[in-house]
């Protein structure tokens, strides 16, 4: 062989040298930037490419890729492995999402700006790895590394994809959100609450109704979409009914998942969601209200929730401020409030039959009255008649007044009888007596004169010498000779005789 020959091969060969030390210590910039070599780089390219030059062809490129799949919480930092076998053909490498049509780029080099959670795990001729910070529930996938091929054309042809890599990303629920009805409710009212998650993954979850740390029934719960995805939300309703002691209780929402290390909660007060109305009550001076006195009425709103509420005093329908009424708010243990408001003044006639009213107004609600009539009671005669006929408290001095009336007409009735029943019996004492002075003649009793006849009684003798025997005289006849008229005698009254024997 001739020294040119020998030198032409050495000279080809150290061609062939030079171009492939140079072009893996430039694939990078062939890949990105191909204009910016110099010109004998672009010859040596030029015939590598050809085919009978020797190592065209001589190696296939192959993309690896990490089948996976990766499993990583939502929020952490996902690392993508790709590497290549060779560096040509130039062109650049880019990452996708999925492999169809519908495929979403995830990074180019030229293109960097557009992903700012993607960043070159390391700049290197064959390894193209990425990695995606702050990874969420939509990036759960499959994921592509695609080498494409510089053409003269304005845009680059696809010449070989990696097998991709698949990412699960396992994320944990939202905190739960509660929400109630927008208005408050009085007690007894049914009302519903719904607690809120989203982006988690997978998709079974648990959710707890809790009143006071109790355990609620069982709630209406949905968890959308109802297909497989990557991430899902939940919403869960429950109903419930509304008590006056609920000023101090609270609403839980509690939420179970996988990716928990302990339960999620939220938990609301019931208060916010309440309104009990006041309960309202007027109190007075005691009776009876004296003219020029100084009165009181107290109006008391109590047992409401929340604290808005205002009190006002009207008389005869307007409103005053007589006598500047005082307001005290005050809080019980059960979380409600007492609001009193007192108005004190002095009486005058002119206060007579004034009507008194407390007005309340509670959370923007319709207000609510109470009412009371001043009555003054020492007033002259003729008003005080006037007003005691309008005046309920005197319905009792009236009563009073009938009894002791009815009471007297009986006695009277009574004293009128017994005057009666006294005079008609003497009156007919008076006729008997009359009557015995006319069938009695008078009894005259001369000397020498036998009697007709006599009937003597003689009782029990005496422990003495002497007795006294008594004798019923039923008719004493002393003569039989003719009657002489005889003086008018005393009024006899009786009709015994008494007559002394001496004992023999």
């Amino acid at each position: 062989m001739s020294k040119a020959s020998t030198s032409q091969r050495a000279s080809g060969g150290q061609s062939w040298g030079l171009c492939a030390a140079d072009a893996c210590s430039t694939s990078s910039t062939i890949m990105e930037h191909p204009s910016s070599l110099p010109g004998w780089s672009l010859t040596c390219l030029l015939l590598l490419s050809l085919p009978g030059w020797p190592g065209a062809g001589a190696q296939d490129l192959e993309v690896l890729q990490s089948k996976g799949p990766i499993s990583l919480l939502a929020g952490e930092t996902l690392t993508l492995n790709c590497t290549v076998t060779a560096v040509f053909p130039a062109g650049p490498m880019k990452w996708f999402k999925g492999k169809t049509s519908g495929r979403q780029l995830i990074y180019a080099p030229t293109e960097s700006q557009q992903f700012p959670r993607v960043t070159w795990v390391n700049i290197a001729n064959t390894d193209f790895s990425i990695r995606i910070s702050d990874v969420r529930p939509e990036d759960a996938g499959i994921y592509y590394c695609v080498k494409f091929r510089k053409a003269s054309g304005s845009s680059d042809t696809e010449f070989k994809s990696g097998p991709g890599t698949t990412v699960l990303v396992i994320a944990r629920p939202s905190p739960p959100a509660v929400t109630g009805p927008p208005s408050r409710a009085e007690p007894g009212a049914s009302v519903n609450f719904t607690c809120t998650s989203e982006g988690f993954s997978p998709r079974d979850i648990t959710v707890h109704w809790l009143r006071n740390r109790n355990r609620l029934g069982p709630a209406d719960t949905t968890v959308l979409p109802a297909q497989e995805s990557t991430s899902y939300s939940m919403s869960s309703t429950v109903w419930m009914t509304l008590a006056p002691g609920d000023v101090q209780s609270q609403l839980t929402c509690r939420i179970e998942h996988s990716t928990l290390p302990r339960p999620l909660e939220e938990t609301v007060g019931l208060s916010h969601f309440l309104r009990v109305p006041p309960k309202l009550r007027l109190e007075t001076t005691p009776l009876p209200i004296r003219l020029n006195a100084i009165v009181k009425i107290t109006c008391r709103a109590d047992e409401f929730y929340p604290n808005d509420t205002s009190l006002t005093w009207l008389e005869n329908g307007n409103e005053t401020e007589l006598g500047k009424p005082v307001s005290l708010l005050t809080q019980k243990p059960d979380g409600r409030y007492s609001l009193t408001s007192s108005l004190e003044f002095n009486v005058t006639e002119q206060k007579n039959l004034s009507t008194f009213t407390c007005r309340g107004v509670h959370d923007s609600q319709p207000p609510v009255n109470s009412s009371v009539t001043l009555k003054i009671s020492n007033l002259s005669e003729s008003d005080e008649d006037s007003n005691s006929s309008q005046d309920p408290a005197s319905g009792t001095d009236i009563i009073i007044y009938i009894a002791v009336a009815v009471v007297c007409a009986v006695l009277t009735v009574l004293a009128i009888a017994l005057l009666y029943l006294i005079r008609a019996r003497q009156n007919k004492e008076l006729n008997f007596d009359k009557a015995s002075k006319k069938s009695y003649r008078p009894v005259v009793v001369e000397e020498n004169q036998q009697s007709e006849y006599a009937s003597i009684q003689t009782g029990q003798l005496a422990a003495t010498d002497d007795n006294l025997t008594y004798a019923d005289l039923d008719m004493v006849h002393l003569s039989k000779a003719p009657k002489r008229p005889a003086p008018r005698p005393e009024e006899v009254t009786s009709e015994y005789a008494s007559v002394e024997v001496q004992r023999k």
